[in-house]
């Protein structure tokens, strides 16, 4: 059986969209997925599968969701040799930042330099970004909250018919720890 991470995007923020992590572990059951645990409740599960891929797994939870909490949530599935090679594949020195300083956005579909050629990088110096496999990095000095090159890498027109989702760099190395064959 394959191991994979589902990446849920916008739950349990500002007390909106809820899914409390305890009704995702036992939906996911009942899907029948096996060794499901859930990590923190920012909306991301790890689970196996011996059926489906990527796409048709991420499609089947995003419709479960949406049955049993009346709601469209946005969800990514990635394996575990996906989540490791995006971990190792990182262009920033990740061992001499700060999680909080480093974010992966994971994206449904492969991105191209020329979705962001609108922007000016310099303007955003000392924070940057690079694309990499269905993903980009963004190194924020100041951490996410503060950046003004997160925002503007969010807004729609450039992400246009992508779904994006990040998370932070614990975050990321946690996936490929929780996601690791036994």
């Amino acid at each position: 059986m394959a191991m994979y991470a589902a990446l849920l995007r916008g739950i349990n923020v500002g007390g909106s969209r809820k899914v409390p992590m305890a009704e995702l572990r036992t939906l996911m059951e009942g899907l029948g997925y096996d060794g499901v645990r859930t990590y923190l409740q920012s909306g991301q599960a790890v689970f196996a599968a011996d059926h489906g891929d990527e796409d048709s797994l991420a499609a089947e939870l995003a419709g479960a969701i949406e049955k049993q909490f009346g709601f469209a949530v946005d969800v990514l599935v990635r394996d575990h040799a996906y989540l490791t090679a995006v971990a190792d594949a990182c262009p920033f020195p990740a061992a001499d930042l700060e999680p909080k300083q480093l974010h992966v956005t994971y994206f449904s579909a492969p991105v191209t330099e020329d979705r962001f050629a609108e922007l000016d990088r310099d303007a955003y110096l000392p924070e940057e970004f690079r694309l990499g496999d269905r993903c980009l990095y963004l190194y924020a000095p100041d951490g996410l909250g503060r950046s003004k090159l997160a925002g503007d890498l969010a807004r729609p027109r450039l992400n246009k018919g992508v779904i994006g989702t990040s998370r932070n760099w614990n975050t990321v190395l946690k996936l490929v720890e929780l996601t690791a064959e036994a």
